[in-house]
């Protein structure tokens, strides 16, 4: 399938052919139809590529710290290696995604295919993506606008931050995606809006929208006219959707508030706060996260586990849902914010209005020329063979050299194993990962032959005699179990298994598959 890379070493843009994901337990498998590129947040990623070593460092400091901490530890040469490798590893792109159901993984309830949802796919054509984060999309509402979903729910949580009543005046600094559709959001909370702004069209799209506008770049004083629109009072709340290094947005917000008054910020601002500005009003000043509660939470995203409506009313599921019922009332018209469409072939020329000089706003990506049909997806997709463009593969004149396969291609297999089998001249057979990416690119670096989601072709390939399990610690004794099954030859990644029952479980696998008897009775923690 076609997937979006970026790379964080140049910035550049491609749209590689890469094995689709597999559909996991509590996942739902989705064929993209219309993903909606974030001009504001995947524009920072361009240009983060873009910038050389030292203004890397300028723009993460924290990850500066970090660096020096590891060089202080494991000394310059390794450090510099695992910079280096980071910097290479392709970066997949997206989160803004709408597409068809097209299987259903095990555990999940409500969800059928042929079903259009909405969720945080990447710019993909196939997608897996945890239950949690889809939403079903409305008969009233089209795949353009249902792409807009994920971008909403960060505005509205945003919002619920602030806690907006009838009547509030609620300022908004910064107009792009999140900020228009905020200024919507608080029309129909209700809300008195003032949008805040440089760009002169952005303003006009708010001011439709039913903003009073501040053109800064025509001089006027945000702080001034926040005042008059307030009458003397000062706004209720100040959202910052706007994405700058400079610390003006926050210092603005704080002199335009009310004594008590409420700051959410959305965006990405310098944030050299000063205590005099909150202090002698007592302001309240909050960082809003992404979609909305359950974010970044493994239990909720990753295990399907919800919270309880009656204790967390609005989830990132429930925010989803949200911002499409505003969308099907016609409460919420994002058909306005678009302002280009590619499809999903021409990314690189989308990518660079991202990167450019050219007004954009909603850059829309259009799958639909791939045609939808239930059944479509075939096991055959999670595997590609890799180019004769990839680099030289070791000879071997040993007339059974060892063929290698790998299940996982994270760092420590990067770095370490992958090299000291090719340094040994193993044939590189192929190599498996969760979501396709980084097997694609360890399989390009080091000369594997394919690549593939679907770790149970290593066991059936009768091409390798050979597999490495470097996964998740949890899953060795899984792999070491169907490799041995496999008749292959197993090299695993510290440590072998986590359990006793998992290590007996081995042993007598392994006295089967060598006509031995099965394991004494001795303790078998001898064995660890």
């Amino acid at each position: 399938m076609k997937q979006i890379l970026q790379s964080l070493k140049t910035g550049t843009t491609e749209v590689a052919e890469v094995p689709r994901a597999a559909t996991k337990c509590g996942t739902l498998l989705i064929r993209t139809t219309h993903s909606l590129v974030s001009t504001g947040t995947e524009r920072m990623m361009v240009d983060f590529g873009k910038a050389n070593l030292i203004d890397k460092a300028r723009r993460q400091p924290d990850k500066v710290r970090m660096v020096l901490d590891k060089v202080r530890t494991d000394g310059l040469a390794p450090t510099l290696a695992a910079v280096r490798n980071k910097l290479n590893q392709p970066l997949p792109m997206g989160y803004c995604n709408a597409g068809v159901v097209t299987e259903v993984g095990a555990g999940v309830t409500g969800f059928q295919p042929g079903e259009r949802v909405a969720s945080n796919g990447k710019h993909a054509e196939v997608v897996s993506v945890p239950v949690n984060l889809c939403a079903k999309v409305p008969d009233a509402v089209s795949d353009d606008e249902a792409a807009f979903t994920v971008i909403g729910a960060i505005a509205l949580q945003g919002i619920r931050l602030i806690g907006p009543t009838l009547g509030e005046a609620v300022a908004v600094i910064g107009l792009g995606l999140i900020g228009q559709i905020a200024v919507q959001l608080l029309r129909a909370h209700g809300c008195r809006v003032l949008g805040i702004d440089l760009d002169r069209e952005r303003l006009k799209l708010a001011h439709g929208f039913g903003a009073e506008v501040v053109n800064i770049s025509a001089g006027e004083d945000p702080v001034a006219i926040a005042e008059r629109f307030s009458r003397g009072r000062g706004v209720d709340a100040v959202l910052i959707t706007a994405s700058t290094n400079s610390n003006a947005p926050v210092h603005q917000a704080a002199r335009m508030s009310r004594k008590r008054g409420r700051i959410v910020l959305v965006g990405v601002t310098g944030l050299g706060l000063s205590r005099a500005d909150f202090y002698e009003k007592e302001l309240t000043f909050q960082v809003s996260c992404s979609y909305g509660p359950g974010r970044y939470d493994p239990n909720y995203e990753e295990k399907g586990s919800d919270y309880p409506v009656g204790f967390v009313r609005w989830t990132e599921q429930r925010n989803f849902e949200a911002i499409l019922d505003m969308m099907a009332d016609g409460r919420l018209d994002v058909k306005p914010l678009i302002s280009h469409r590619f499809t999903i072939d021409e990314a690189e020329k989308a990518y660079g209005v991202v990167g450019g000089s050219e007004p954009s706003l909603g850059i829309l990506l259009d799958y639909q020329g791939i045609e939808i049909t239930q059944g479509d997806i075939t096991r055959d997709d999670r595997t590609i063979g890799l180019p004769l463009s990839s680099p030289p593969r070791t000879q071997n004149r040993n007339p059974n050299p060892v063929s290698v396969s790998f299940v996982g291609a994270g760092n420590y297999a990067a770095a370490a194993l992958i090299p000291a089998f090719k340094d040994a001249g193993a044939r590189l057979r192929c190599v498996a990962s969760n979501t396709g990416v980084s097997g694609l690119h360890a399989g390009r670096r080091f000369g594997f032959e394919e690549t593939t989601t679907d770790s149970a072709r290593l066991f059936e390939d009768t091409e390798n005699n050979t597999v490495v399990i470097a996964t998740r610690h949890d899953s060795h004794a899984e792999f070491v179990l169907k490799a041995i099954k496999a008749g292959k030859h197993v090299f695993v990644e510290k440590p072998l298994c986590l359990t006793l029952d998992e290590l007996t479980r081995i042993e007598n696998s392994v006295a089967e598959e060598v006509g031995r008897a099965g394991p004494s009775d001795r303790n078998p923690t001898a064995l660890l």
